[in-house]
């Protein structure tokens, strides 16, 4: 069974613009997924959908089989499934200590206060900021403010992790620290999405490239052949692969 299922997914901001049309997708258990495709094409949109932030005008979501109904009770379940972590850290860190907002989430779904403490503690140290515990937010730099949002992310233990542009803002160190938790996650059978511009990136770390453009998936196949294939690429204004050598895996 599908971890995630798009049915004939149509949204449309209020604007008028059309973000998704017909999008229909299927993600399976344990699957590294690429997301890409150029600024405007409907990458950020399909995350958002995704993670039951915004709602599709027409279509079906389904999460392991079921549909998502958009009620309280199915995002807070959905939460403990899915987690978002944004590409602008000050849309998702919500509170003024370090501390006290990887354990918000938590404390949203009725986690107990002694496993909110020891996941807190663990997933700091996961992220390499285990000594900016007790610092407060506005003093931290954009790196370790995305650093604080994949620590609360994580803290939630959700199967499926979708990145929206992770390694945006992170230094040599940070970066190297997000790849090593990238390949953690999906060696425990985790579901890693990432939305990024990072061809090289993409094309030694994923097993399956989805590319958007103008709202609609155009291509949606094996990472291999996707990034080989230069001509395709150029079609979807996506950069080629330039080095052929492995840094990301």
């Amino acid at each position: 069974m599908a971890v995630i299922e798009l049915k004939n997914i149509e949204y449309t901001y209020s604007s008028g613009t059309t973000a998704l049309r017909n999008i229909s997708l299927s993600i399976e258990k344990g699957q590294r997924v690429a997301l890409m495709g150029s600024n405007g094409s409907g990458k950020s949109s399909l995350c958002l959908l995704l993670a039951g932030v915004i709602k599709p005008d027409q279509g079906e979501y389904l999460v392991y089989g079921k549909a998502f109904r958009y009620c309280r009770k199915h995002r807070v379940e959905l939460c403990k499934r899915i987690g978002y972590v944004f590409q602008d850290p000050d849309v998702q860190v919500v509170s003024s200590h370090v501390q006290e907002d990887v354990a918000f989430g938590l404390r949203n779904i009725g986690i107990s206060e002694g496993e909110v403490e020891k996941r807190v503690d663990h997933y700091l140290e996961l992220a390499g900021i285990g000594d900016l515990k007790s610092k407060a937010v506005h003093t931290l730099s954009y790196g370790q403010k995305k650093q604080v949002a994949l620590a609360g992310v994580l803290a939630m233990e959700p199967e499926v992790i979708m990145l929206d542009e992770p390694f945006a803002w992170l230094d040599y160190r940070q970066s190297q620290r997000l790849l090593k938790i990238l390949g953690q996650l999906s060696d425990s059978g985790k579901t890693v999405i990432v939305s990024t511009h990072d061809t090289q990136f993409a094309s030694e770390w994923a097993g399956r490239a989805l590319i958007m453009q103008e709202g609609s998936l155009r291509v949606n196949g094996s990472a291999n052949e996707v990034f080989a294939n230069p001509e395709l690429l150029e079609e979807m204004n996506v950069a080629p692969v330039i080095n052929p050598c492995s840094v990301y895996t």
